[in-house]
């Protein structure tokens, strides 16, 4: 089989020195690795800026193809960036004619996109040769709110209409899916996987000073995100634990930062600032160490963004407590892999870290976590379960066989706090 990965993010692969947590977009080099070793024939277009033309040279050539693993190629397609009066249609149209002239003579087998402006490209491109399309949403605009744009809105719901296959990441995106008409059949359930190489429980872990230590992770703004508030106040209730928030603007602006000020003052009102380490930002190869240094995880942040940083901390053997939201709903079987905690108020926060900081059960969710993460999530599985949905795709099937894993299934009792 012959499979066509598309994608308008410039990078498929987070590198060591990446900053973490990683735009989703970059798993697709992982993907296509995974379908690789189960012997498909995969090239991973990625979308580079144009430069603008200097002088008589005219434009840049076309970045060459490069290799992924055996069997898997990675092309970069350059379009302009920004420079039109609708850039974005302007991309779209870019990436339609370079897709079509690829696919003109040999056509793929089946077209995956992992965006939705990838999957317009991807329709136009392949207009009259009836490639099945598979189309990946990592997050949706109805969910996003108004921020994400009528347009958008729009052509996600004609795109999901009309794919082979839609393919979310968590059991609440299918029923948004299927609230806005799309056919339940044509929805699976496939999250991005973890590389159990990297987290894993095995390996060096950061120092620390015998506290029990409590993790978040941020994306890149202090200030957009209300879970650091949440822990600095549950973190009062929690006595000698550390809390380390891990993540943010590069630590040489951290210091000037004004959501990092506003976590300052508000730590120091609380009595907790000589418990409170921020990192500033952290590196793909260095998070792994730091998550191995921490008893609990928390992750209060209910966007899907962050999801990728519960299973991975848990592939790392750490327990997470969780905000109950769709992000970490699939992931965290609550009771036996961590919790997950009806709202992100202190007091029922503080109980439930207590309660698993002085249990002797904490090692075995430790055990639990990573179990989970590595047999649920580990590339080589979501490799299978993509490849599945191309077959039945080209067979003019829905991915019916592709269900969500409950993981409410093996949970303990609801948190009731």
């Amino acid at each position: 089989m012959r499979v066509a990965l598309i994608t308008d993010h410039p990078s498929p692969l987070a590198g060591p020195g990446d900053a973490y947590p990683a735009d989703p977009g970059t798993s697709l080099g992982s993907l296509a690795t995974a379908l690789a070793g189960l012997g498909t024939q995969v090239t991973a277009y990625v979308t580079m800026p144009r430069p603008a033309a200097r002088g008589r040279a005219g434009a840049a050539p076309q970045p060459r193809p490069s290799k992924l693993a055996p069997g898997a190629v990675l092309e970069p397609l350059r379009v302009h960036d920004g420079d039109a009066d609708d850039p974005i249609a302007q991309r779209i149209r870019e990436l339609a004619d370079q897709l079509a002239a690829r696919w003109q003579d040999r056509p793929p087998d089946v077209v995956h996109a992992h965006s939705w402006s990838a999957g317009v490209a991807a329709l136009a491109a392949g207009r009259g040769l009836n490639l099945p399309l598979v189309q990946t949403f990592y997050s949706l605009a109805v969910q996003d709110g108004p921020s994400a744009g009528a347009r958008r809105a729009r052509l996600e719901l004609a795109l999901a209409r009309g794919a082979r296959a839609v393919l979310v990441g968590a059991s609440a995106d299918s029923s948004a899916l299927a609230r806005l008409g799309v056919p339940q059949a044509a929805i699976g359930v496939v999250p991005p996987g973890v590389d159990t190489s990297l987290f894993q429980p095995d390996g060096p872990a950061a120092s620390r000073d015998g506290r029990p230590r409590l993790l978040m992770v941020v994306g890149a703004s202090l200030a957009d995100d209300r879970g650091p508030a949440a822990a600095l106040h549950t973190l009062a209730a929690v006595p000698d634990a550390e809390l380390v928030i891990a993540g943010g603007p590069d630590t040489a602006q951290l210091a000037r930062d004004p959501g990092r000020q506003a976590l300052g003052k508000l730590a120091g009102q609380l009595g907790v600032d000589d418990r409170v380490t921020f990192t500033g930002q952290v590196t793909r190869a260095g998070i792994p160490g730091l998550m191995r240094s921490a008893d609990v995880l928390l992750n209060l942040s209910p966007r899907g963004p962050l999801a990728g940083v519960t299973i991975e901390a848990m592939a790392c053997g750490v327990p997470v407590i969780a905000v109950n939201s769709s992000a970490h709903q699939d992931a965290v079987v609550d009771g036996t892999t961590g919790y997950l905690m009806a709202s992100t108020q202190p007091a029922p926060l503080a109980r439930r870290i207590r309660q698993l900081l002085a249990s002797p059960l904490r090692e075995g969710m430790a055990i639990a976590a990573a179990t989970r993460a590595r047999d649920r999530y580990s590339w080589e599985r979501i490799g299978a379960e993509t490849l599945a949905v191309y077959e039945a795709a080209v067979q003019g099937a829905h991915p019916a066989a592709v269900e969500p894993e409950p993981a409410t299934a093996a949970a303990g009792p609801a948190d009731e706090s």
